[in-house]
C-alpha cells in the first residue's frame, strides 16, 4: 500500500545581505581603483613633462640677452625639437628650414609671418624686440608640438 508522503510547504531562504560584498565585487573595486589610479599617475607625469619642457624653452630664451640672441636660442631650440620628426631636419636651410617648420601648421606662419624672423634675425644687429617676442609665440606653440610627439 502506497501512503502518500507528508510534504511540508516550501519556504524560500533568506536573501543574501549587502554587506559584506561577494569576492568578485571587492575584485572589480581593486581593478578600478588601480585603473583610476593608473590614469590620474599618468594624466599628472603628462602634465609635469609639459610643463618641464615649457620652463626649458622658457628659461633658455630668457637667458640670452638681445633680442638677435633670442632668435638665435629659439632657431637652436627648433632644431633640437626637428630631430625628433626628422633626423635630418637640423640639417635644412633658409627657405626649406622655413617651410619645414610650416608643415602641418594651420595657418603657417615661418615662411611668410612672423617666423621668418628665423631667416636672418639671429645675424642681424638691429633685429627688433617685438618681432622676436612674436616669433617667440609661434617657436613656443611649434617647440611643445614636437617635443610633446603630436
Amino acid at each position: 500500500m502506497n501512503l502518500p508522503l507528508p510534504l511540508k510547504d516550501v519556504h524560500p531562504g533568506l536573501a543574501p545581505a549587502w554587506w559584506p560584498p561577494a569576492p568578485g565585487w571587492w575584485l572589480l573595486a581593486g581593478v578600478l581603483l588601480l585603473v583610476a589610479g593608473g590614469a590620474w599617475w599618468w594624466l599628472r607625469r603628462r602634465r609635469e613633462r609639459r610643463a618641464a619642457i615649457l620652463r626649458l624653452f622658457e628659461d633658455t630664451v630668457d637667458a640670452a640677452g638681445s633680442p638677435a640672441q633670442q632668435v638665435a636660442a629659439m632657431s637652436d631650440l627648433l632644431r633640437r625639437a626637428a630631430r625628433r620628426k626628422d633626423p635630418l631636419a637640423d640639417r635644412l636651410q633658409g627657405d626649406d628650414w622655413l617651410r619645414f617648420l610650416d608643415r602641418g601648421m594651420t595657418p603657417p606662419c615661418f615662411e611668410h609671418g612672423p617666423g621668418a624672423l628665423l631667416r636672418e634675425g639671429a645675424f642681424r644687429r638691429d633685429t627688433d624686440a617685438g618681432a622676436a617676442r612674436a616669433l617667440r609665440t609661434v617657436a613656443r606653440e611649434r617647440y611643445l608640438a614636437w617635443m610633446l610627439g603630436r
